[in-house]
């Protein structure tokens, strides 16, 4: 059996970017020739960790990846603990995306970006409101926006998948509504844009995904595993800021998994701790202290051959395809011009196994 070849466009030398090239407008705009795709799907994702203990979710989708329609997704997560969700899709007459910024609309809902002035660090806001729940919020940047490379994993011709993040960190503030209530918060927040022409399900067989914030510090990481078909090759980039400059970005990262721990609601197991390495410059450590949210993939199909228990059991042999959205304790220690920082707190950070 051939294997694809799976190609992350880094700038150099070597798998990394000795320069970093900004991000522009267009590339947070909506993605015309990949919308030709049998497999398109994008998304512009944004969250926050807000002050007051909440951590809310939204984002808007051309096309989402399992019915191909737009979308909306707003998830609130109570300090408590709880989860208040809405998920709705539109038909194809409801979405107007900009090409050349982000401005995009679903429905009466929207996500667009302002400059202030010129030469500063946009602006970008988030407007979602459906079922009795809202977000209302601008999310001022104070990291350049950035990407890997070119932005783009490509596997053999079978595809892509773009990531560029047009908000590493940024100050938020505005409303939140739910229940009735109307919340005015601040907190820190995260915004990404991703396209898609390849067919995940076939391709990938896990991903990590994070990021953690301290005072001084920013850092983004992927950790994307292929299939036998791809040769298991990883894609890993790594972005580390120091105040709002980029000093790292990087394919060179190494990973290191934590003992198994099986999780019955997400019907598999999760790495109890993970180590994340550019030796010699990054070290990151994570510590799983609860399990924010978890979900079976294949319950979430709900196709009654799925549900039934006897297939699943067979399934399962094969694959348990499953998600997890962590709460972690991190240590993250940075090398940089003959000084070492450390730094400690906690993060959420998630995982995606697709088998």
């Amino acid at each position: 059996m051939s294997i694809e070849p799976v190609i992350d466009e880094w700038l150099g030398p070597g798998e990394k970017d000795g320069e970093i090239i900004p991000l522009t407008a267009r590339e947070n705009g909506v993605n015309r020739e990949a919308a030709r795709s049998r497999f398109y799907g994008e998304w512009w994702y944004f969250d926050a960790r807000l002050e007051d203990g909440h951590v809310v979710v939204g984002f808007l989708q051309a096309s989402e990846l399992m019915t191909r329609k737009p979308g909306i997704e707003i998830h609130v997560y109570k300090p408590s603990g709880e989860k208040l969700s809405v998920v709705k899709k539109f038909p194809a007459s409801e979405l107007r995306a900009a090409e050349d910024k982000c401005d995009v609309r679903v429905g009466d809902n929207r996500c667009w970006a302002e400059w202030p002035e010129e030469g500063h660090l946009p602006t970008h806001h988030l407007f979602i409101s459906e079922d009795g729940m809202e977000l209302d919020l601008a999310f001022k940047s104070e990291v350049p926006g950035w990407k890997p490379g070119r932005g783009r994993t490509r596997y053999g011709n079978l595809g892509y998948f773009a990531w560029v993040v047009p908000i590493p960190r940024a100050r938020v503030n505005g409303t939140v509504k739910y229940g009735g209530k109307a919340l005015q918060v601040d907190g820190i927040g995260y915004h990404d844009h991703n396209v898609i022409t390849a067919d995940a399900r076939r391709i990938i067989s896990w991903w990590y995904w994070g990021r953690l914030y301290t005072d001084d510090f920013t850092l983004l990481y992927a950790y994307v595993r292929t299939r036998k078909r791809f040769g298991n090759a990883a894609s890993k980039p790594l972005m580390l800021a120091y105040r709002d400059k980029v000093m790292v970005s990087s394919g060179e990262m190494e990973l290191r998994e934590g003992e198994a721990v099986f999780n019955r609601k997400a019907n598999r197991a999760y790495p109890a701790w993970l180590e994340l390495e550019i030796p010699g410059q990054v070290f990151l450590r994570l510590d799983v202290k609860r399990i924010i949210d978890c979900n079976d993939l294949l319950k979430e199909m709900g196709h009654p051959v799925i549900l039934n228990p006897a297939v699943r059991r067979l399934v399962n042999r094969f694959m348990r395809p499953g998600w997890f959205r962590f709460e972690s304790d991190f240590a993250l220690r940075v090398e940089h011009e003959g000084r070492s920082r450390e730094e400690t707190g906690s993060t959420l950070h998630e995982m995606v196994a697709l088998e």
